[in-house]
Formats: structure tokens, sequence, C-alpha cells
């Protein structure tokens, strides 16, 4: 990688202050600088970030930096696309916060941390952005050399689901029919609202009054608009959920049960 998405890079040194340059003012002073490893890299503790629409939160990438002579100073970011060249996402797009410190047992390691501010809003624009995103870590040594990795590590962003449920009639007689209806949607970054999930198996799930465990009755698929419509026996009191575990570019959703007296 040699020309970088037009963001600010996070610099963090081992005396805990944190400067910004633009990528492209230091892309010209890099030199190679092999010795230099990256290790223990983790975004958002290891969990999937799942956005909504207006979702606003805090995003934290976390890594060891790792050179014989010393580590001056290190940075790290997200990026999305097929490579960095042409990547069509970046984090942070504004000044972040963040820290690096020496370990005390070795003067060659440091341990090294950065939070990203995220406004779904403001940083996707389009729906493609969902899935795998790639860390870029980097660092400049006590000799002024410098190194980066492109992937350095990953991380998830998905979109975030809802699932509704509704069981009726209510009350029923034992052996009739229970109708359960429901909706699955998803956030649609695009338009800033939430739209129908069509074509995914939901989970119909029922707990029994007095029982705080739920099993599954059948599995749906949800139908145009992300409706969701399903039948079942009336046997006994108790609550109906519908439940969506997710998919590499969406997060899961549980609705909460809806109850159904039966007499």
């Amino acid at each position: 990688m040699r020309i970088r998405p037009a963001v600010a890079v996070t610099f963090l040194t081992a005396t805990l202050s944190a400067s910004m340059l633009p990528a492209t003012a230091q892309a010209a002073d890099r030199s190679a600088a092999d010795d230099t490893t990256f290790s223990n890299v983790v975004v958002n503790g290891g969990k999937d970030i799942v956005l909504g629409p207006t979702t606003r939160t805090t995003v934290t990438i976390t890594w060891t930096a790792h050179d014989p002579e010393g580590v001056a100073t290190s940075w790290a970011y997200l990026w999305h696309g097929p490579n960095t060249d042409d990547a069509d996402g970046a984090l942070p797009l504004y000044p972040p916060t963040g820290t690096c410190a020496v370990s005390p047992a070795d003067p060659t390691t440091s341990t090294c941390k950065v939070s990203l501010a995220v406004d779904a809003a403001r940083d996707f624009d389009h729906n493609g952005l969902a899935g795998a995103w790639k860390v870029l870590a980097g660092a400049q040594d006590t000799k002024d050399e410098w190194t980066e990795i492109d992937v350095a590590g990953t991380a998830n962003f998905k979109r975030y689901a809802k699932v509704t449920v509704n069981a009726s009639p209510e009350p029923v007689k034992k052996g009739r029919t229970i109708t359960v209806t429901g909706k699955l949607t998803r956030a649609n970054w695009e338009s800033g609202t939430y739209t129908g999930y069509q074509g995914r198996p939901v989970q119909l799930q029922f707990r029994k009054k007095g029982s705080s465990v739920y099993t599954t009755l059948k599995t749906v698929t949800s139908g145009v608009g992300g409706t969701l419509k399903t039948t079942t026996k009336a046997r006994t009191d108790g609550y109906f959920r519908f439940v969506f575990t997710g998919t590499p570019t969406t997060g899961p959703s549980t609705a909460a049960g809806d109850f159904v007296d039966v007499r």
C-alpha cells in the first residue's frame, strides 16, 4: 500500500500523548522497517459492531507493537474495500483519543489503544459497508523507520435488525389453531430507515408459563417486506417469540415473548 484513504491517522506515542498527521504527509517519509510486528489486535472487545440508521457509539482498537529498537509511535485505523488504494470506507474520519504505553518489563514493546467515535448517519452512507473491515496498524521505531500492515486484524460492522411477534387469538381454547405473525426488518443505512428483510430463516419459539426456557417449534421464512406468518396448536399457557440469528452483514434479533392464555 502506497496511497491510503484521505483520513487522519492516529499517532500514539509511548509518552501517553496522541497527535494527528495526514496520511499523505507521512507516506513520503516511510522506510521499510520489517522488524516491527503487531499482535493482539482486537476491535470492540472482539464483538461485532451493530449499527442502526442513526446509531452513535465508540469503538476501541487495542494492539501490541514490538520492535527491537523500541517503538516511538504507533497508530491504527479501520478500512473497508478490496484494498487500501480503493477503500470505500475508513475510520476514524475525525481525530480520536488514544494512548500507547511502554511495557515496564520490555522497552521494545508498547501496548496501545485508540477510541473511535462512530456515527452511522455520518460514516455509513451505503449498505455495502456492512461486513468485514480491516485494521491497518503502523509504527515508527526509535530510528525513524516506518512499518505498516494493511490487515493486522479484522472487525465486523453489521446492520441492526428488528423482529416483532403477535400470537392470536387471545385467549384461545386448547387444541385450537394459533396464528403467529410478525415482521423482520433491518437498518437501511442509505435511506436512514428500517426496511423489510425478505427470504431469511426465522425461528418460532415457545416458553411454557412458569418456565425460563424457550424451545424452537419451527423455522419460517420471511416474506415480502419481511412479513412472518405461521400457525401452531394451542396446548398450554405460554409465550411465543420469533428469533432471527443474523447473517454476516446483519445482526441478530429476538422479539419479546407474546403471552397466550389457553383455556
